[in-house]
């Protein structure tokens, strides 16, 4: 456990608190030479983007990380027309408004940015390093300090009438060291879990892919079925068209005001796990019953499919499909997910930006057809196996929002003083370096 400093002193703010005695308090104005911010060149001037070499960040380059890169490039006349500055590495940015409200990141290149980012830079008094962690460990405050309805705004001059709690020099190199060193830890962690929940998920479709076209008897008789996309499968088991077994319900209705209500965004990908029962989606909706499947035609690839454990509406781009007494529905379901039918029927969609394959070709794609028990079998294997499997992805999930909150903890405690970094907890020649 690390120690707290010997003596501690009001901060004269309250979501502050109190801070180590010998720590200054000061106005961002007075720690930065140079704030300021950008524009968006027009997106209908081709001139601006096009064989573009200047960097141009905008928000949702920041990630609370180190910047290297920018996602779009503009031209010199872009840069020319707009009297765009640039910004040198070392700098640090913060994002006023948008969805990355109060994220930062830090320069390593030069660059220019866009309106919503706020970038200070040239600091006196304060490593910059260290006001990079103070601002993730603050973000909730600062976001707090907003303006506007649902989606809040920070301005320029909020960002610099913050006042920030600065350690001594040769402190902060210490503070930053040491949060580099046990946040790059940290991170190597969840990237490890990340890995291992990326494998989990290639292992549940690589078991589904198998077992739903080739059964579970390793030593049965195979033929070819026809079908690029299936490939072999078991002598007894039938090809048809998906229409003599699936039926297509277009019943229409306006639900209810209590309804479940499924759009595609409340249907997680690849799992078929639902994320929301409640679809902010208005008007009409296709209704459907406990037991059929709903399956998102539009960006098929994505996997958004639900097998319906209630009755409710399906709104938007859901179709609802209805197993007939020769498809068991589970088995059905299991099938859907099968990344051969996926991408066969993907390649079958039309449109470039909204991509989607109609209902017609859907229900005339030929699917494998097991003998009904065999369905059964299967779906009850699969049920077991997926189980596991879900259960580890959770585990390994819940590890990491552990590690990302325990990561969080650690900067503010240690940038707002409550616990001390001692001399030893950090490499003296890399501060050195640093500073």
């Amino acid at each position: 456990m690390m120690p707290r400093y010997d003596v501690y002193k009001d901060s004269g703010v309250e979501w502050i608190g109190e801070i180590p005695e010998h720590w200054d308090y000061k106005k961002i104005t007075h720690c930065f030479n140079l704030i300021g911010s950008g524009t968006t060149p027009s997106s209908t001037t081709s001139e601006y983007y096009e064989n573009g070499k200047i960097n141009w960040l905008q928000t949702g380059d920041l990630t609370d990380g180190i910047i290297t890169r920018t996602s779009k490039l503009i031209t010199q006349k872009a840069f020319d027309d707009l009297n765009l500055k640039i910004y040198p590495s070392n700098s640090l940015i913060i994002a006023m408004y948008g969805a990355t409200i109060g994220k930062v990141g830090l320069l390593k290149i030069d660059t220019t940015t866009n309106q919503a980012c706020c970038v200070l830079a040239d600091p006196k008094g304060v490593y910059v390093n260290y006001a990079f962690y103070w601002f993730i460990a603050n973000k909730d405050r600062v976001v707090s300090l907003g303006y506007g309805g649902g989606q809040p705004n920070i301005s320029q001059e909020t960002i610099k009438s913050l006042r920030i709690h600065c350690p001594p020099t040769t402190e902060q190199t210490q503070i930053v060291t040491y949060l580099d060193k046990k946040t790059s830890l940290i991170d190597e962690l969840i990237s490890l879990k990340e890995r291992k929940i990326e494998l989990l998920k290639e292992k549940r479709i690589a078991l589904i892919n198998h077992v739903v076209t080739k059964g579970l008897d390793p030593n049965v008789k195979m033929k070819e079925s026809g079908v690029e996309w299936i490939g072999e499968i078991p002598e007894h088991w039938e090809v048809k068209k998906m229409k003599y077994a699936v039926f297509h319900s277009t019943e229409k209705a306006l639900p209810p005001t209590d309804a479940i209500k499924i759009s595609p965004e409340n249907v997680e990908s690849n799992t078929g796990k639902c994320l929301n029962y409640r679809s902010e989606y208005e008007g009409e909706g296709y209704s459907f019953t406990k037991g059929d499947l709903l399956l998102n035609k539009l960006r098929i690839y994505l996997k958004k499919i639900l097998f319906a454990e209630l009755d409710g509406f399906s709104m938007g781009e859901m179709l609802v499909l209805r197993c007939k007494s020769t498809l068991y529905n589970r088995y059905f379901y299991y099938l859907l997910f099968n990344q051969g039918l996926i991408d066969f029927l993907d390649a079958q969609s039309t449109g470039i930006k909204m991509p989607r394959v109609s209902p017609e070709i859907i229900l005339n794609t030929r699917i494998i057809y097991p003998p009904k028990s065999e369905q059964t079998q299967i779906v009850k294997y699969l049920d077991k196996k997926t189980k596991k499997i879900d259960n580890l992805l959770t585990l390994e999930q819940k590890k990491i929002e552990l590690l990302k909150e325990y990561r969080e903890s650690l900067i503010s405690e240690v940038v707002t003083g409550k616990i001390k970094v001692m001399k030893d907890a950090y490499s003296p020649q890399q501060a050195e370096q640093d500073a």
